[in-house]
């Protein structure tokens, strides 16, 4: 940290000698430089910290691994012939040794001499890579200061690299998006392998705690994710009988009808529930929402679950209707005038110039919203835990207690589990689902999108 904190001062010092040898080179008259003196500033900052940092950066991301090599190849042959497992483990504990804390396993001697080299070699090469990106930094700085003439093209320079740096940091959201993908899909396929994809896509049962001895109740497990999608299904439903009448509603008057006072005030108090944690949320449903629906069903003669999907989806609803409200609102307020006073200058009332011509010729941003706040609905865990329960049940019932996917996912996950047993690797297949769930339902939204944005163009 101190160390690039230094880079980042020797980088403005060089911003600041490049800004004033510009001046300097200028003669007192900017136009004659080929660039602004800021971008000869920018260049000899950039020229400076860039290379810089990404020595010491590399150092930081890469060190381990140098060091993990060198100790693995002076081990004793009992311990270097373990699997690749084994010895991650016990470079884990090496790590912990050489830092001073303690470890998971049980000292030995191979593991403290290997402790001792890896702390001997990191503080070397820790001390070298910094001296190494500090040299480093001040000669390119004065390179880059020599260099500003004026006909040298710093901008050009500056904005090629920024060219550079935009198109990484997009290669780098892709690369991420498809690590995730192909992560999520090779465990798939390894649950595939002892599941089979039928049964998993279409059992009607979800029972994946798996029994130790194959004498014990259980012992084979059930993987069906239909009661995990109706349940996710439901609940989402709930939510959005809940989010879009309202949220729409409240976006229409706050666009259309509400007085510039009143709008400024009641926008941000509507935006208020998007921060409120859903961990509250889920307090409120099942201390007041849930015990709310339970003793009036019974008042009327229901018969009424303590956990009901109905429960949790009326909370989840009202925590995401800042999401369907805002969007929607920008959505609306973005529709130009003229089509406004076309309308009413055609004797349409302002209710049939919002329902035939505004919401119409908003409905991309409309769709983008309730997007956003579908997605926000599935998502949702704590809300689900709390106020509908864990049971898997295959109802079509909101009185009942049901469970969604993601609830699942982290159940399954949660402690410490063997990645080669299908409760485990369940997790992984649910999350493809819901992968490609979302993946249909963008392209969906994007084809409504499209049609009507073709339409009002």
């Amino acid at each position: 940290m101190i160390a690039t904190l230094v880079i980042l001062l020797i980088a403005g010092v060089a911003y600041y000698y490049g800004w004033r040898r510009a001046l300097d080179k200028s003669g007192g008259k900017i136009s004659n430089l080929h660039s602004l003196p800021g971008h000869y500033a920018w260049y000899a900052a950039l020229f400076c910290a860039g290379p810089a940092l990404a020595l010491w950066f590399g150092w930081n991301v890469f060190g381990d691994s140098v060091l993990k090599s060198v100790i693995f190849s002076r081990l004793p042959e009992d311990i270097a012939s373990q699997s690749p497992a084994v010895l991650n483990f016990f470079f884990a504990d090496v790590k912990r040794l050489a830092a001073g804390l303690p470890t998971n396993t049980e000292p030995n001697a191979a593991m403290e001499a290997a402790a001792s080299l890896y702390g001997g070699l990191k503080g070397i090469g820790t001390v070298a890579f910094v001296i190494g990106a500090l040299a480093l930094a001040v000669s390119l700085a004065l390179i880059a200061i020599g260099r500003v003439e004026t006909d040298f093209r710093a901008r050009n320079k500056v904005e090629g690299w920024v060219t550079y740096g935009l198109l990484f940091t997009a290669a780098m959201s892709i690369l991420t998006t498809a690590g995730i993908v192909f992560s999520v899909l090779f465990e798939s396929l390894r649950f595939f392998q002892q599941v089979p994809a039928a049964d998993f896509l279409f059992g009607l049962e979800w029972s994946p705690q798996t029994a130790i001895r194959s004498d014990q109740v259980g012992s084979s497990g059930a993987f069906g994710m239909i009661p995990l999608l109706t349940g996710t299904l439901m609940i989402t439903l709930m939510a959005m009988l809940v989010a879009g009448p309202i949220g729409l509603a409240s976006a229409i008057y706050l666009s259309q009808y509400a007085s510039p006072r009143f709008r400024a005030i009641a926008k941000p108090v509507m935006e208020i529930l998007a921060g409120v944690p859903t961990v509250v949320y889920g307090f409120f449903a099942a201390l007041t929402v849930a015990p709310f629906i339970r003793n009036f069903g019974e008042s009327i003669g229901l018969s009424v679950s303590s956990e009901s999907a109905l429960a949790a989806g009326g909370v989840m609803g009202i925590m995401i209707i800042p999401f369907v409200s805002s969007l929607s609102d920008d959505a609306i307020s973005a529709v130009p005038q003229s089509l406004r006073d076309a309308s009413l200058g055609l004797g349409a009332t302002t209710a049939e110039t919002i329902s035939k011509v505004v919401v119409p010729a908003a409905l991309p941003g409309i769709i983008a919203g309730f997007l956003l706040a579908i997605s926000r609905a599935i998502g949702e865990t704590m809300i689900v835990v709390m106020a509908a329960g864990l049971a898997a049940n295959l109802t079509a019932n909101p009185l009942e207690a049901v469970t969604t996917v993601t609830v699942q996912i982290v159940t399954l996950l949660v402690g410490d589990q063997e990645f080669d047993s299908a409760k485990t690797l369940s997790a992984f297949a649910l999350g493809l689902v819901l992968f490609v769930a979302t993946l249909f339902l963008n392209i969906l939204a994007l084809h409504v999108m499209r049609t009507y944005r073709e339409k009002y163009d």
